[in-house]
């Protein structure tokens, strides 16, 4: 076995590595920007929930833009919550307790970038009439990118509240 397998990254690349032994020096590098891979793995499904139900609410059913995209939010923290707890930011508190103050921390900086997206819609689309889905599109680069500052600064971390299990 050349890497420790947890999960389906680790199997494809553990796959290489047996498969391909040149490949054998990239573990370092595979252990070093495996979150990364994970984020932007994950970070596109839910890129990808935001723009299709965005979508289908604002261009399919002609839905309000900020309602929209605050259902399209809901979807998308709820999938990536779960997601990125489970497999991107695997270093973390474990317990009820911790499990609840990570969750409300991931909610409130999704949130901020919730008021910060729909700023961003309202002016461009609203007041400067640009193209919805083009707006929204680019609003979700610079949503990624501070989502991911979020969660890896705040949220995801190692904290005092490691040992409490209530």
């Amino acid at each position: 076995i050349m890497i420790e397998v947890s999960d389906f990254f680790d199997q494809i690349f553990n796959w290489m590595f047996k498969k391909y032994p040149r490949t054998r020096c990239y573990i370092p590098l595979y252990h070093k920007w495996k979150e990364m891979m994970m984020y932007g793995f994950f970070g596109l499904g839910t890129f990808l929930i935001a723009i299709i139900s965005y979508a289908a609410l604002t261009e399919g059913l002609s839905w309000n833009i900020l309602i929209a995209n605050s259902l399209a939010w809901v979807l998308c923290t709820l999938f990536a919550f779960f997601t990125n707890r489970r497999w991107v930011f695997t270093k973390h508190a474990k317990g009820v307790f911790a499990f609840f103050i990570q969750l409300g921390g991931f909610c409130f900086g999704r949130f901020l970038t919730l008021i910060i997206e729909d700023w961003m819609l309202f002016f461009f689309v609203g007041i400067l009439q640009l193209p919805n889905m083009t707006v929204e599109f680019c609003s979700q680069f610079i949503v990624i990118v501070l989502n991911y500052v979020f969660s890896k600064l705040l949220v995801f971390r190692k904290t005092d509240h490691e040992h409490i299990d209530s």
